[in-house]
């Protein structure tokens, strides 16, 4: 099965050499046919890196412990779902599937671009194919999740405790369906610069891959938010960490370019820096990657020391280079066709949105590498804490809040004193309303950030519910249709527009979230014997008893909670701590009680054998919106990518045909 692993391995490598090649072989003249022989190859390499990967499952759900991957992180006490979770524990596993996801990629962007951007392929076939070479290289030579071991043990490690968790399952698969497929953006950017097509196509051609792997990212970034609530034990859901900040960075940029090349599609503007964000974009997924493996910063989501760190800064610094010079060569194309007419008009709140979001992007990325260059040239590491990313994100944050309410009411080119007073009037008015109670609740501690997050949200939503409603009343005045059908006639005529606002929306939820859960939360600690009783915040918690286990494969204490909001008995929570013996690694077994408007969180310290129980209280208002908000988010995207009649155009065969209906 090893050798079977490594085979199909070595075979995606050379399929996908072979691909790079003949597609930049069939861009000569009269060597056409090698492009039907390059896209062949492309689903050559799908093809086979799809075996490796059924390979790495089945040893790891047939428990071959001669292979290390397997031995170190499956078991056979382990079920069935977390062995085939073990496939990305591991450094080399999850470097296939990293491989593995690329290859599924370019084989659907070769399938759904058979009969267009004919003149674009060959170049996006050998920039996707060169990663893949890349990744393939770096399985094949350097770590193989297929390596053997002598002797072979009677039984595996197991799986880390930690990731054997429900979102653990589906937050890393989500997290690199975003990076590989903001691959696929970057590669029509690279042949559109190469080619010299630096039209709208190349945006078009990859707006729903653009929109998609932004949403995979998000959704990933949210649930491994909710792994780290739920799992870590320390009461809350971001703490920027170095791994987390590499997900959150491409998807700042990446939003900034959705959001840029709407101005493009529209004005002729910003083309230098659409091709500018859409570079970083994909760099950055490179570094997120780079950083979990280098070894350079110490992560919970990192794999520990590695070798892998150069290879990947190589493979960055040839990206950005060969990105950037291309570009440069290309700029006397690149001249914007319109200039910014009015700083109050669309356009213009896009260029401020996009500048905070790379602001922000910048920052956070500051902050993540200063303790490596800090030990670089000082000799010491001088760690960047959580208040520094707090104090720059807050005012960032709130200022895109604003603008998300502001860019749906400005018209383009340049606004009117009258429309503007038109269009802002009642979310105006809605936002003077909640001025006061946001600064009643907020005024015990000061938090005025979270009263202007309150009265932001309020402004922005009444502006997006302005929109939604001038849109059903022109269908239902101009069209004759009920007001049902008039809002489906808003999602079915204009999908990405009403899809954004239905995002806006998610995004100011867990803006709001954020803000409460930040300015709100308390914390408490209790030791409690059986039968006594504490309070933290008002709410009283009784210790009902203890429990005590052991089997082959762990320890575990366990204590009941009664949990009280005066009289009344609101909750049963049954916190724990298991200890694997295998690993002899800790884990906290949080209990929950969520609400719409708070979390009662308990962590369970410890268990005397007397039987006190010492626990930590967390009450956390709004959670839960950070998740409600995460779902509206990736229902907005669903909505904006989804294809509507007037996008199923026949396709054109002709060289330079507009994809505008490909994803």
């Amino acid at each position: 099965m090893s050798l079977f692993g490594r085979a199909a391995l070595l075979l995606a490598f050379a399929a996908a050499l072979y691909a790079v090649c003949a597609a930049l072989w069939s861009r000569r003249p009269g060597q056409q046919r090698f492009m039907v022989s390059a896209e062949r190859a492309v689903y050559g390499v799908a093809g086979v890196t799809t075996v490796a990967v059924v390979t790495m499952w089945t040893a790891l759900v047939t428990d071959q412990f001669n292979i290390a991957d397997v031995a170190g992180y499956s078991s056979r006490s382990l079920g069935t779902n977390y062995k085939i979770t073990a496939l990305w524990g591991s450094q080399a596993g999850s470097l296939l599937l990293w491989a593995w996801l690329l290859s599924l990629a370019a084989a659907l962007v070769v399938a759904t671009n058979r009969r267009r951007n004919r003149e674009l392929l060959p170049v996006v076939i050998a920039v996707l194919m060169g990663i893949a070479v890349f990744f393939t290289s770096v399985l094949s030579f350097i770590t193989s999740p297929f390596a053997t071991l002598s002797p072979v043990p009677l039984d595996g490690r197991g799986l880390n405790p930690l990731l054997q968790n429900v979102y653990m399952q589906s937050h890393p698969p989500l997290l690199y369906i975003g990076y590989v497929g903001l691959a696929v953006p970057f590669a029509f950017a690279i042949a559109a610069l190469v080619t010299r097509r630096l039209d709208t196509a190349w945006i078009t051609s990859v707006r729903r891959w653009t929109i998609l792997s932004w949403m995979f990212l998000g959704v990933g970034i949210i649930l491994g938010s909710r792994w780290a609530y739920e799992e870590l034990g320390w009461g809350g859901y971001w703490a920027w960490d170095p791994v987390e900040n590499a997900a959150l960075m491409p998807w700042l940029v990446a939003t900034a370019f959705l959001h840029s090349v709407m101005v493009q599609e529209r004005r002729g503007m910003l083309k230098i820096w659409n091709m500018v964000l859409v570079t970083l974009t994909f760099t950055l997924a490179l570094f997120g990657t780079f950083l979990t493996r280098s070894g350079i910063l110490s992560s919970v989501h990192a794999f520990g020391e590695s070798t892998l760190g150069p290879y990947f800064l190589g493979l960055i610094v040839v990206v950005l280079v060969g990105a950037f010079a291309l570009l440069i060569t290309r700029l006397p194309l690149l001249r914007s066709q319109s200039s910014l007419e009015s700083y109050v008009s669309r356009e213009a709140v896009f260029l401020y949105n996009n500048l905070l979001l790379v602001g922000l992007a910048f920052a956070v990325f500051w902050g993540t590498i200063f303790p490596v260059l800090s030990e670089a040239v000082r000799g010491d590491k001088i760690t960047v804490g959580q208040g520094f990313f707090d104090q720059v994100a807050g005012p960032i944050g709130l200022a895109l809040l604003f603008l998300t309410g502001v860019g749906p009411l400005i018209p383009w080119r340049k606004a009117s004193g009258a429309e503007l007073r038109r269009r802002f009037g009642v979310p105006v008015i809605v936002a003077l309303i909640v001025v006061i109670p946001a600064l009643m609740v907020s005024s015990d501690g000061g938090h005025w950030w979270a009263a202007a997050a309150l009265v932001l949200a309020a402004f922005t939503l009444t502006a997006i519910a302005g929109e939604f409603w001038r849109g059903m009343k022109a269908r239902h005045q101009l069209d004759g249709v009920s007001w049902p059908g008039a809002v489906g006639q808003l999602f079915v005529r204009n999908r990405r527009r009403y899809g954004g606002y239905i995002v806006h929306v998610g995004i100011v939820l867990v803006i709001v979230g954020i803000a409460c859960q930040g300015a709100f939360s308390s914390q408490g600690d209790l030791a409690l014997a059986k039968g006594q009783q504490g309070t933290v915040s008002g709410y009283t918690f009784v210790n009902e008893g203890g429990t005590r286990a052991r089997d082959d494969h762990k320890m575990s204490v366990g204590a009941a909670l009664g949990v009280y909001d005066g009289p009344d008995r609101i909750a049963t929570l049954n916190p724990g701590v298991d200890v694997f013996l295998a690993q002899m690694q800790r884990s906290s077994e949080v209990a929950i009680d969520s609400t719409p408007f708070r979390d009662v969180y308990v962590v369970l310290v410890g268990l005397t054998p007397d039987g006190v129980a010492r626990i930590s209280v967390f009450i956390n208002p709004m959670m839960m919106w950070i998740w409600v908000g995460g779902l509206i988010i990736a229902l907005g995207a669903l909505v904006a990518v989804w294809p509507s009649r007037r996008s199923r155009a026949p396709a054109t065969i002709a060289p330079g045909a507009d994809g505008a209906a490909q994803a």
